[in-house]
């Protein structure tokens, strides 16, 4: 079995059912089986082969999802991009993988013609999603009666690229089978079926949406795409959790408490057609777990962990016992056929290794055996895992993957910028970046400035949130920037 196969499935059993749902625009499975077959028509008639990469920039919609499957088709592998990376930054994208098309929406077509470096530098012909969808409609006859490129599982499906410790972001390559192995166990465990309606939260490069999609399609489920402009405007994001009649909801926690604190979550009935909430990428204080669970005593919660390398690895479901607990909310036991231990046993770095697994970075060598993640764990003493925290400082801000060094490495080309240091200051909702600058020789950089100058290069959540300005970095005996000394001096105002 292989991602695009679902959808041809689900077509098979039931042609007219909702696939995916985008504000007014919807696709069943038989009109998204027969889009995506017109657009890997159209990519095959620009040229594109097995084993090259799409990129696909912009927002989410019913076309992008179709866009996707379609290159799978054609045997290609495809690159999600959100719309909000600024055109630089893309272009570095699509030359790290050697794009062959990019593929945009109406929402980043404005960046094109005035940005220096933008998309247009990297060497791959552009085309808009609407220009692509005219294409493929043109092609649908000469396309129909080619079949589906027969990948074999352990093929690249897509590539998710992350924040890089180098200043280039790190494609992940995931094979249909990594994706397949997390997608037939979340299904599983949830007990999805053709009845079911999933919210898609997180935009298409973060690898939460790989449930939310596959998930979907594995079941003959519907997905319903939340919009951009919606993923954190906490009354809206509660209304639409009712209106859609999510059965099945995956998002960070911070979504989740906006929710809660802004978007009156608590002081609403149980949503009815609710039956599972599900939270990853960053984590959930206890106490508003506890909350959750004692307002919505009959939908279940788990708490999924897994880096984009290894998507979901370890799982664990809330229960009643846990609105007793005083520790950390644990991430579980492993999931997904994946085998989870640490490194040394009992409290260190947390090891994964299995069916999820990356094949690699792309185009580095390929991965081999276990992954380490980077993330420091501990048994509880329950034998649950428990997250304590990151070995580096590779972090999460605001439910996003983020490595400070790729911050560091842009704000250091800025000319008032001599040295630089990034930390982040606070947790949860109320974490922010600092950026620590040791101004260049005759210049005072403003935040203001180095908002701007951050814009152009990264996407928003990357951007700092504080500057303070000091004559030196302090560093550890080894030569090494003194973090904590730098973070105390920033909570005890001394920067």
């Amino acid at each position: 079995m292989i991602l695009h196969e679902l959808v041809i499935d689900a077509a098979r059993r039931d042609p007219d059912a909702l696939a995916v749902v985008s504000g007014e625009d919807a696709l069943s499975y038989g009109q998204l089986d027969a889009q995506a077959d017109r657009y890997a028509a159209a990519l095959r008639s620009r040229g594109v082969r097995p084993g090259d990469r799409v990129l696909i920039w912009g927002g989410k919609s019913t076309a992008a999802v179709a866009l996707m499957q379609g290159a799978l088709r054609a045997g290609a592998i495809y690159v999600p991009v959100a719309a909000t990376n600024p055109a630089v930054r893309v272009a570095t994208i699509a030359r790290d993988c050697a794009a062959a098309l990019i593929a945009m929406d109406g929402s980043v077509t404005a960046y094109l013609p005035q940005v220096a470096g933008g998309p247009r530098s990297a060497g791959a012909p552009l085309v808009t999603l609407e220009e692509l969808l005219a294409e493929a409609e043109a092609e649908a006859g000469a396309g129909a009666g080619q079949p589906p490129y027969p990948a074999s599982p352990d093929e690249p499906a897509y590539i998710l690229y992350t924040s890089g410790s180098t200043g280039t972001p790190k494609g992940v390559a995931i094979s249909h089978a990594n994706a397949l192995a997390f997608v037939r166990w979340a299904a599983e465990l949830l007990e999805l079926g053709p009845q079911d309606r999933l919210s898609n939260h997180a935009p298409f490069n973060f690898d939460l949406s790989v449930f939310d999609l596959y998930g979907a399609f594995l079941a003959g489920a519907s997905v319903r795409l939340v919009p951009p402009e919606l993923a954190y405007t906490p009354l809206q994001l509660a209304e639409f959790l009712v209106a859609a009649r999510i059965t099945v909801w995956y998002s960070v926690p911070s979504a989740l408490v906006l929710m809660m604190r802004d978007g009156g979550l608590l002081d609403r009935p149980q949503p009815p057609d609710l039956r599972a909430c599900v939270f990853a990428g960053e984590p959930f204080a206890l106490a508003r777990v506890q909350a959750l669970r004692k307002h919505w005593p009959t939908v279940r919660l788990l708490n999924w962990y897994g880096p984009t390398e290894t998507n979901v690895c370890t799982s664990y479901e809330v229960t009643d016992a846990d609105l007793a607990r005083t520790g950390p909310l644990p991430i579980g036991t492993a999931a997904s056929g994946d085998t989870v231990t640490l490194d040394p046993p009992g409290e260190g770095e947390i090891v994964v290794s299995g069916p999820t697994t990356m094949l690699g970075y792309w185009g580095g060598p390929a991965h081999h055996g276990p992954y380490r993640t980077g993330d420091f764990g501990r048994l509880g003493a329950d034998g649950e895992l428990e997250y304590v925290g990151r070995i580096d400082h590779l972090v999460k801000v605001r439910g996003q993957r983020v490595e400070l060094g790729e911050i560091e490495n842009v704000l250091a080309t800025h000319a008032g910028v001599s040295a630089v240091a990034v930390l982040v200051v606070g947790s949860g909702l109320e974490a922010e970046l600092h950026a620590v600058v040791v101004p260049a020789e005759g210049g005072r950089p403003r935040l203001l400035d180095l908002k701007a100058y951050s814009a152009e290069r990264m996407p928003t959540y990357m951007i700092p949130d504080a500057l303070h300005l000091t004559d030196a970095l302090p560093l550890t005996p080894n030569g090494k920037v003194d973090r904590p000394a730098l973070l105390a001096a920033i909570e005890r105002g001394g920067l």
